[in-house]
């Protein structure tokens, strides 16, 4: 079993990222009987503008936080895409592959687009296939997905499908989803129905990892809610998506159920329950907080990220090899054939 997830490093964690994606893959480094590939989507990052000195910023950032949240890079293979020019290499290899008709179906184009299709890059429109490069690289047997990314790992597939038998070759693994037990999808403070998102204008809408106990607390008590008592049981939070994402994220943090935590508040008001929520997100996010900012300008972060993308070199290049070899390209012989 081989696990590969990125994730893309513009502006800081926040609790969305964490619950959502990044306290799982820590516990995958456990759970998982095989190897965890983890790595940063700086390549992804070039599908918006974003300044040189930011992006490098954004990454080291992003690396931190990763480690504080508890990703051990001894026993994951954690690295930047850059570091491994064989994402970019084989994402040309598969745009040969690719068909414009299963890209103009990806929904994450059109949301992110908008109508400005037109004034939109390239590399927003062929994300998709440079995340199939990602996962496909590494022959991965399962990928961490949300409902936002299935329809991704479905076109990787694909297009690993395709490319296997336009060139009559068993080469590239059919990854499968990896959908994680708790898995939570944290929605905005501000908007129920809306993602928590490093890209909301409104800083009150997440909880960053850097956010101190006090900016945690303040961000909680006025998260918008209605004029409702809790409800007993989860059906009575279907018409009220503010206070079910509380819920959700006390039930996150606590490891259990919705239900379970109603059973204890149902019938309260907002005040206590979210007093309750202030303990269990401080006492959660204040370990990753303080180890985050110790490390922030710990030079072993860039080692880190360098021994990561060598491990990662290693494990690409067989895979990029065969690429090369069944589209009849020739080329010079690889780093790892020179030795």
């Amino acid at each position: 079993m081989r696990v590969v997830s990125g994730i893309q490093p513009t502006g800081s964690l926040h609790l969305g990222n964490y619950l959502g994606a990044i306290r799982n893959w820590v516990r995958m480094q456990d759970s998982v009987e095989g190897e965890c590939v983890f790595f940063l989507a700086d390549l992804h990052s070039l599908s918006t503008h974003e300044d040189r000195d930011t992006r490098r910023a954004n990454v080291r950032e992003m690396a931190a936080a990763l480690i504080a949240a508890g990703i051990d890079p001894k026993r994951s293979v954690l690295f930047n895409q850059a570091r491994v020019p064989a994402h970019a290499e084989l994402c040309w290899l598969l745009m040969g592959t690719a068909r414009m008709g299963w890209l103009n179906r990806m929904t994450q184009f059109k949301d992110k687009a908008g109508k400005n299709r037109e004034g939109s890059s390239v590399a927003l429109f062929a994300y998709p296939v440079l995340q199939a490069a990602d996962v496909l690289l590494y022959n991965a047997t399962h990928v961490p997905v949300g409902d936002d990314q299935k329809q991704h790992l479905e076109l990787a597939r694909d297009i690993a499908t395709k490319f296997n038998g336009d060139f009559g070759v068993d080469l590239f693994t059919l990854p499968e989803a990896y959908i994680p037990p708790a898995a939570a999808r944290i929605m905005s403070l501000r908007d129920g129905t809306a993602k928590m998102s490093k890209s909301d204008p409104s800083d009150m809408s997440r909880i960053n990892l850097t956010d101190d106990a006090d900016l945690i607390a303040q961000k909680v008590r006025k998260a918008k809610t209605d004029q409702d008592v809790l409800p007993s049981e989860p059906a009575g939070l279907a018409d009220r998506p503010e206070a079910r994402n509380l819920v959700t994220i006390f039930a996150a943090l606590s490891d259990v159920k919705s239900d379970a935590v109603l059973a204890e508040f149902g019938g309260s008001q907002f005040g206590p329950f979210k007093a309750r929520l202030i303990e269990q997100l401080v006492a959660t996010l204040s370990p990753i907080r303080e180890r985050l900012l110790d490390l922030r300008d710990d030079a072993t972060i860039d080692a880190i990220l360098e021994s990561g993308g060598a491990r990662a070199r290693v494990l690409a290049q067989p895979t990029l090899d065969a690429a090369y070899d069944a589209t009849g390209l020739q080329r010079g012989l690889s780093r790892s054939a020179r030795g």
